[in-house]
């Protein structure tokens, strides 16, 4: 797996709406009614993560749930992040 540059990064980044480059990571954070529609999304997210064998660092608070995308493997965002953030970006919140 090769590494992104940031340059190429910022680029991917403008095809995926709410996700951003933080610490080192792809980041995106969604706000739901409450707790079980929180936890219906993260359970949705591990569906697809288990079958895509690319799993996001997950931090479920109440009805906040943030997502972190890196190929820690690889030491860094790869294009397998990105596709994994195009990914979940497509699963329905509600």
């Amino acid at each position: 797996m090769t590494i992104l540059s940031n340059a190429e990064i910022a680029e991917r980044l403008g095809s995926l709406p709410d996700w951003r480059m933080e610490a080192g990571a792809l980041m995106r954070d969604y706000t739901f009614p409450g707790f079980a529609d929180a936890f219906a999304f993260v359970v949705r997210v591990a569906m697809l993560a288990e079958k895509a064998d690319h799993h996001p660092d997950i931090d479920l608070r109440y009805n906040k749930v943030r997502l972190a995308l890196v190929s820690h493997d690889a030491g860094g965002i790869t294009a397998r992040d990105m596709s994994m953030a195009r990914a979940i970006s497509q699963i329905q919140k509600g």
